[in-house]
């Protein structure tokens, strides 16, 4: 079949979504901060549904992709209001919410607002409360001066040369939304990969997360040579593995 496209109009804005529907339950791609949907893990999880008649639904949060909105007005609030709109509205029954650094967290708070629709979770580097436990700690004090002053700093990146903006919006109202040190009340199954290597979301970061969570049937998967975007070829293969696996358990 076909890939599905359209807009979903969110608090005045419309977000673009793309699915491929198949059998079993829906698989809800959540990704990272300033990814878009057509990044890498995005389409071998389409090439996964596709290959295996599976049901994939991906979006772009605000100022995201294709999403319309200024990025740097965006926010876990919106984020997050953006994950439940799309639950609400482009699917029904049990899903595998399967989140990516930022999306990792956003998919456990869409799990603690909607637990009937979490019928597992498959993280990737999952990056819970990262504004709080892994941005701001690691802000020099002239990018503090400037998010005081300005209300906004711009990180050096690699992946753009404006650098990445780190709002004083996004770390005040991250700060909201803190699900750690737990208990986490996510007691879906859930599945996480991790780089041991992964120099942005640290391994024992994500294994906190891990043992916080409620849920009795947790695996966590270290894979010791791993970076952070978990992209070669056998990390997406373990990836789409994951995901397999955790629609089964549904």
């Amino acid at each position: 079949m076909t890939e599905e496209a359209g807009w979903l109009e969110v608090g005045g804005t419309r977000l673009a979504w793309r699915r491929r529907r198949g059998a079993g339950p829906t698989a809800l791609w959540l990704g990272g901060y300033r990814s878009e949907m057509n990044g890498t893990k995005a389409e071998a999880l389409a090439a996964w549904a596709e290959q295996g008649g599976r049901d994939f639904l991906r979006f772009d949060y605000f100022g995201h992709g294709q999403s319309e909105g200024d990025f740097e007005a965006g926010s876990i609030t919106r984020w997050r209001a953006d994950a439940l709109a799309v639950i609400d509205a482009l699917t029904e029954g049990p899903l595998v919410l399967v989140g990516s650094s930022m999306g990792g967290w956003i998919a456990c708070l869409a799990a603690m607002a909607r637990p009937e629709r979490a019928g597992a979770l498959a993280l990737v580097a999952p990056a819970a409360d990262f504004t709080e436990r892994l941005m701001r700690p690691r802000l020099p004090p002239d990018a503090l001066e400037a998010i005081a002053a300005d209300g906004v700093w711009r990180r050096p990146s690699p992946y753009d040369p404006a650098g990445d903006p780190v709002t004083r919006l996004l770390l005040e109202d991250g700060a909201r939304w803190s699900i750690l040190p737990g208990p986490v009340p996510i007691e879906a199954p859930t599945r996480i990969l991790q780089g041991g290597q992964d120099p942005d979301v640290p391994w024992r970061h994500a294994l906190e997360l891990a043992n916080t969570l409620k849920a009795s049937d947790v695996v966590f998967t270290l894979i010791r040579d791993g970076d952070h975007r978990l992209s070669r070829a056998q990390d997406l293969a373990r990836l789409a593995a994951v995901v397999e696996e955790a629609a089964s358990l549904i």
